[in-house]
């Protein structure tokens, strides 16, 4: 496909989805802090694509109504104002400060409410990983706009997301995370740590460290143990998507002259390339099929988009190492690694074309997740926003 085709593509579903999700209209506002982080990318890449402000004017205006939903409590909740519990002139002046919540469909887990789950999936309160992704869009508008207030969002969302998840077991050892913490953030809902949630965490603050050099210093240095020594490899494509896309970070980074963990970009690179291994090998028991020749209700499509997304990085993470060969140590071992990945490239179209055919967006698996699948398409088409 075409750029211009896919711009026109992106530009046609990012302007529906304003309409609908109520940043446009005059629909009541619908905020998911995951999609919305997606959204705010996309909307500055179109800006930046077709040169019209009105894109740029949407990322500006969706930051902040997420920040008036989501950084405040629920309308069903007994609890009102802002999660921080700072008064409202304050709330505005600092409303990541509190963290922000998912914005899932029903309220969070009550303190003494048995534990479902299954239900758990629908029910509110604060992803680590929501959370980064967050402080990333945030960053990129600073980056884009100019203006450093997003930049001090994103560093209080940090410090306040490190300090809530990273915890001392009672047993003492390694520091380990909460999966899911409660809205106001005083009590895990999941003790389990995610899978990547400490290389998220590791990788957004060395990101921001460009913005305040000494404010996240300990969070850092906490994220860089956690990270030690981990296999980050997993079959879900939305996973290992996201290992690619925090691999071209890491690389940037690295560009930058960012001191990171010996090791850690070729071990990112080869969890994703073994991920990839196995969901392409994986045949689905009753068809036999592989993942991608699936009919559209047995896929998610904004699993299948995160790989889709991760694999636009990789062209980008080769041309960080053509570009800058004295940066990497073992440049070698990391361009077999880029050259196996590449071979995979073709995945990304499939995706791509699969879920722009508007049979297979009529399923029932396309209009559940309607808004995340829409961001995600358009992200996949335009990328540079995101990457």
């Amino acid at each position: 496909m075409k750029q211009d085709q896919r711009v026109e593509y992106a530009v046609e579903i990012m302007k529906r989805f304003a309409e609908e999700t109520g940043l446009t209209g005059n629909g009541k506002p619908r905020r998911y802090l995951w999609t919305d982080a997606f959204a705010v990318c996309n909307f500055l890449e179109l800006s930046s694509l077709t040169g019209e402000d009105v894109y740029r004017s949407h990322a500006l205006q969706l930051v902040d109504q997420v920040h008036q939903v989501l950084g405040r409590h629920r309308d069903d909740d007994s609890r009102s104002g802002w999660i921080s519990g700072l008064e409202e002139e304050e709330g505005r002046a600092h409303p990541t400060i509190g963290g922000l919540r998912i914005g899932k469909s029903l309220p969070e887990r009550l303190p003494k409410e048995v534990s479902d789950r299954q239900l758990e999936w629908d029910q509110d309160g604060q992803y680590f990983h929501y959370l980064t992704k967050w402080i990333h869009a945030l960053h990129v508008v600073s980056l884009k706009t100019g203006s450093k207030v997003y930049d001090q969002w994103a560093c209080e969302l940090a410090k306040t997301a490190h300090a809530a998840f990273v915890y001392q077991p009672a047993s003492g050892g390694q520091k380990q995370m909460y999966w899911k913490m409660s809205i106001d953030l005083s009590r895990p809902l999941v003790a389990a740590m995610g899978h990547h949630d400490p290389l998220e965490g590791y990788i957004t603050c060395l990101e921001l460290q460009s913005a305040a050099p000494a404010m996240l210093e300990k969070e850092v240095l906490e994220m860089k143990e956690l990270c030690r020594g981990r296999d980050w490899t997993t079959d879900d494509p939305l996973g290992f998507g996201g290992l690619l896309c925090d691999g071209l970070l890491l690389a940037q980074l690295m560009i930058g002259k960012k001191p990171v963990l010996d090791g850690l970009l070729r071990d990112i690179l080869a969890s994703a390339l073994e991920g990839l291994k196995m969901y392409s090998s994986t045949a689905n028991i009753n068809t036999n099929k592989d993942p991608l020749s699936l009919p559209a209700e047995y896929r998610l499509a904004f699993r299948e988009l995160g790989l889709s997304i991760g694999l636009h990085g990789v062209k980008k993470i080769r041309q960080c190492l053509r570009d800058n060969p004295e940066v990497f140590q073992s440049g070698d071992a990391l361009e077999r690694l880029l050259n196996k990945l590449a071979t995979h490239q073709n995945l990304g179209d499939r995706i791509e074309d699969f879920w722009l055919t508007e049979e297979n967006q009529r399923s029932a698996t396309w209009t559940s997740h309607l808004d995340i699948n829409m961001v995600m398409l358009a992200t996949s088409l335009v990328p540079g926003g995101y990457l």
